[in-house]
């Protein structure tokens, strides 16, 4: 069930919020789990199973962890939840394309070899796999109090409105309110806030960008013009941005109205200078946890030069890997770790030298052409060979693989709408938005009257924006997130 789909919209949000509202407090645990629970399989059926049995290994780990005095006991409790979690994982994401490399390999060699298995990847399996092993890794470290009612954990690892695309959220910043949260009406208000404007990102912005964007990238290199590809990478990266940020903020919205605040998952990524600065905005609950569980235990920047580099390139392949078993998401991941060990070896005091909207124009650069990488990844394309597929489209991005015959041009796929869905999408994911509101509450700090007027209009404008997003989605303007398939 889809964020945007009118079953949540107008059935399944309100019933559940009357009824949180109105359940005693001590009962709105066991109601959240149960309903996320069933919002997961109403889209997965059977494969609830699979969260069944790791939110059941993940308690059983942490409370071993926990209860164990002796350290070789609580190693051998946090090797079972990785190890278990990782095996999850691998099964149904990467068990088909371990299978399909070793048939390529078998058959160069004359062997016989596997059957394809055509697993089912659950959804979201990659963020709960990471959220629970996070848990059990922090309760090792003693980072945080091991829970001991398995309804309370079983919510921390459901909890619908992230459970399917994140953020990821660290169980240490929610122990608590998972036991003692807060609901108010200023809470209540700003959620609904969010919500509406990660709705209107995914329904006004990604939406619109999305068809451009795939009809260019399945256009044949012979079709494919250099002014083409260029308004087509530059719609994904728009529509990539707008179409996952907007689930983070549906996301965080639809958490302060059952009164919980996840942290930011986006800060303006494209207003970065490098592509260092890029990954500190850019999907902030997943760098941040390669950083904590892999990068600084690997090492981090604390050893050699060449270790540094090591562990880079290493936390990159992993991450590329995270996004999909598919070798252009290995490529995508090796391309920005490879960015990042330039930078580290001295690049970037050069770039901070240059002019700064220099700066952003090779941090675009670079994120855009990656972008690529990850967009014939995700597919369909319908391509046997999608690396090779990505360096096309590159070749056509810098003219090094000239369409002179097309008869297409960039006018066939730019609109009057079009343009006012790129300008709005440039300039909102830029700081300027955020930057004028709070100038205006500023202005308004100690004039009543014009800050009575100034949230009356704001409040107006949201309502005006959700009832265009409400016409959208009677328009059949059906379109999934992105990070759904992770």
């Amino acid at each position: 069930m889809l964020f945007s789909e009118p079953a949540f919209l107008f059935l399944f949000l309100p019933v559940l919020l009357w009824t949180h509202w109105l359940i005693p407090r001590r009962l709105s645990n066991l109601l959240l789990a149960v309903v996320s629970l069933g919002f997961y399989a109403w889209g997965e059926k059977e494969y609830v199973v699979i969260m069944a049995a790791s939110i059941l290994l993940n308690y059983v780990a942490g409370r071993g962890v926990a209860s164990s005095r002796a350290q070789t006991v609580r190693r051998v409790w946090l090797v079972v939840a990785v190890v278990g979690n990782l095996s999850i994982l691998a099964f149904f994401k990467y068990a088909d394309f371990i299978a399909r490399n070793l048939n390529l390999l078998l058959d160069k060699l004359g062997a016989g070899t596997f059957e394809p298995m055509d697993i089912h990847l659950p959804i979201g399996i990659s963020f709960f796999t990471f959220q629970s092993m996070s848990y059990v890794i922090d309760t090792y470290r003693r980072r945080t109090v091991v829970q001991t009612n398995p309804v309370n954990l079983a919510l921390y690892v459901s909890l619908f409105p992230q459970l399917i695309a994140g953020p990821i959220v660290r169980y240490e910043t929610i122990a608590r309110q998972i036991t003692h949260r807060v609901l108010s009406s200023a809470l209540f208000e700003s959620g609904v806030k969010r919500f509406i404007v990660g709705l209107a990102k995914k329904m006004i912005i990604a939406n619109a960008l999305a068809f451009p964007a795939d009809q260019i990238f399945q256009l044949p290199a012979d079709q494919r013009t250099m002014p083409i590809a260029w308004l087509g990478i530059l719609c994904y990266t728009l529509q990539i941005y707008f179409d996952f940020s907007g689930y983070s903020d549906m996301a965080i919205g639809l958490g302060r109205m059952f009164g919980f605040r996840f942290r930011e998952n986006f800060r303006y990524p494209y207003i970065a200078r490098s592509v260092t600065e890029f990954w500190r905005r850019w999907h902030i609950s997943l760098s941040s946890w390669f950083r904590d569980y892999l990068y600084i235990p690997l090492g981090g920047s604390r050893g050699s030069r060449w270790q540094t580099y090591r562990n880079l390139m290493l936390v990159f392949l992993l991450c590329g890997l995270w996004h999909g078993a598919n070798w252009a998401f290995v490529a995508w991941g090796l391309y920005h770790g490879l960015f990042l060990v330039i930078e580290r070896m001295g690049f970037s005091r050069l770039i901070q030298r240059c002019w700064i909207p220099l700066q952003h124009l090779y941090a675009m650069l670079v994120v855009m052409i990656g972008w690529v990488f990850f967009r014939v990844a995700t597919g369909p394309l319908d391509r046997a060979n999608p690396l090779e597929f990505g360096l096309g489209y590159c070749k056509s991005l810098f003219g090094w693989q000239v369409a002179p015959e097309s008869i297409r041009s960039v006018e066939e796929y730019l609109s009057a709408y079009l343009g006012f869905v790129l300008l709005a999408g440039i300039v909102g994911s830029t700081e300027m938005a955020r930057s004028s509101r709070i100038a205006a509450m500023r202005w308004t700090r100690g004039r009543r009257y014009w800050r009575a007027l100034v949230r009356a209009v704001s409040q107006f404008l949201y309502f005006l924006v959700l009832c265009y997003c409400i016409l959208l989605i009677g328009s059949d303007s059906h379109n999934p997130f992105i990070y759904f398939q992770f």
